[in-house]
């Protein structure tokens, strides 16, 4: 089941492509636009946790995931335009994404109205999602992108949960959002771990 925003990534990467032009005759590589990424989320998630109050940030919100997920995307196809696929970048490009996450999500349990565990308990979630995806190569599977709550969905829900905090709607909305994202995390979990099992399983079926 890949039912997921990941799946418009093809046309994405088109839209990115002058920039990638760009960054190659800059001589930019891969790892430098990761740990950009990484640092500039955490700069802009610090800003949310001790300004709370500058409503501004949170109109920033959504058009500062949008230029996130852009960079993401880039890093990859730099990756793959220079031929710098390195073991590292991959695993830079993991753990930066979990830190990153964390960052820019926190903060929204600072909110008034917002249920602070319930929120904790989601950026919980979301590691655990992202871990499902990673764990499938241990058993000899391929990286799970599968929905419906993969990373690109969770950069859209909370930059429309960054649009509700801005438009001042009842907690109730504010948490029943949270809540959504939560379940639909837990059904995206079992999906990449069955999804997993049964890549698993087809290919012992075809030695």
């Amino acid at each position: 089941m890949k039912i997921s925003i990941y799946q418009l990534k093809p046309q994405f990467q088109r839209i990115l492509a002058p920039f990638l032009r760009e960054l190659l005759r800059w001589n930019v590589s891969p790892n430098q636009i990761t740990v950009f990424t990484m640092g500039l989320s955490i700069f802009f998630g610090l800003s949310l946790a001790v300004f709370p109050s500058i409503v501004g940030l949170w109109i920033a919100f959504p058009f500062f995931m949008l230029l996130r997920m852009a960079l993401n995307a880039l890093d990859g196809m730099l990756a793959n335009a220079s031929g710098e696929k390195t073991a590292l970048g991959a695993l830079l490009n993991e753990i930066c994404d979990l830190i990153s996450d964390a960052a820019l999500y926190l903060p929204f349990a600072l909110l008034p109205g917002v249920h602070a565990p319930l929120l904790i308990i989601l950026v919980a979630f979301g590691l655990i999602a992202e871990f499902a995806g990673v764990i499938p190569l241990l058993i000899g599977s391929n990286r799970r992108f599968d929905g419906p709550m993969g990373k690109s969905d969770r950069a859209f829900s909370f930059g429309l949960l960054s649009i509700f905090v801005v438009a001042q709607l009842p907690a109730i909305w504010l948490n029943g959002l949270i809540g959504t994202i939560l379940f639909l995390l837990g059904i995206t979990i079992i999906n990449r771990l069955r999804q997993a099992l049964k890549y698993h399983q087809s290919a012992l079926l075809r030695l």
